[in-house]
């Protein structure tokens, strides 16, 4: 597979993570991962082949990969100490008016050990969102998406107002697992096509328009980690995620 590198140097590489690949091997998954990419094809020879951080599988966006010892510490270290400043897309339904914080502490739901969710006893979290446009699906969309419901079906999809979205700007202050897709469900604004969190129905719904979940990893800023100079890198929309926006519009 290949991967299309945003930035490259002697001692680290940012590349565009695809939506689908997994990022680290485990006895679970028998699919190719990026770990498996990285020390087959890139020839990294670092634990989990240089990774540094983590995408979940259907997240797309910007990841970066190490290529010496020094450069893993050092970028693991930023990642610890919260130098790192990462700022992610998301489409979510409902209509955010306003920019807030999500503080909530996360951890595995003791209902479904593969899902996590915002409860006592957890690992700190934080989350600052910004919302950037509102987006409807208009009528005509609605009735192309849902060309085989009845009356009834579009008059249930009008109450529960479905088709109201907004693109929001997060910037996860920590790192936890799931931690963007459980604060938003939390507050009540799940993302689009998270079949995790955004709920079964939802979930088919939103899947005849938008085929994967609406996260991107579009922005990052770190500490060059040998010259110490402040880097930010930026990785634009994927088409997938692109024309799922344009069947939305923004609202006057």
């Amino acid at each position: 597979m290949s991967l299309k590198i945003i930035f490259q140097d002697d001692h680290f590489l940012a590349l565009e993570k695809p939506a689908g690949l997994v990022v680290d091997k485990a006895e679970t998954n028998k699919d190719i991962t990026l770990e498996d990419i990285l020390i087959s094809e890139l020839k990294i020879n670092l634990p989990r082949g240089g990774i540094v951080h983590r995408l979940d599988k259907d997240t797309s966006g910007i990841l970066l990969v190490a290529r010496t010892k020094q450069a893993l510490e050092n970028l693991q270290a930023q990642f610890k100490d919260r130098v790192v400043k990462k700022e992610y897309l998301a489409l979510v339904h409902g209509l955010i008016e306003k920019a807030g914080t999500v503080k909530g502490a996360i951890g595995r739901n003791p209902g479904n050990r593969e899902k996590f969710t915002v409860l006592l006893g957890g690992k700190e979290a934080v989350t600052e969102y910004e919302p950037i446009k509102s987006l409807q699906l208009s009528v005509f969309s609605l009735q192309e998406i849902f060309e085989d419901f009845k009356k009834i079906q579009m008059r249930k999809l009008e109450r529960q107002k479905y088709g109201e979205f907004t693109l929001v700007k997060c910037k996860p202050k920590t790192g936890r697992t799931h931690q963007i897709r459980v604060h938003l469900k939390y507050i009540n604004y799940p993302i689009v096509s998270d079949e995790k969190y955004v709920g079964r129905k939802m979930f088919r719904l939103d899947r005849r328009w938008c085929p994967r979940m609406f996260l991107h990893s579009a922005k990052i800023g770190f500490n060059h980690p040998e010259k110490n100079k402040w880097m930010e890198l930026e990785s634009k929309l994927p088409e997938d995620l692109k024309e799922a926006l344009v069947r939305v519009k923004g609202k006057a």
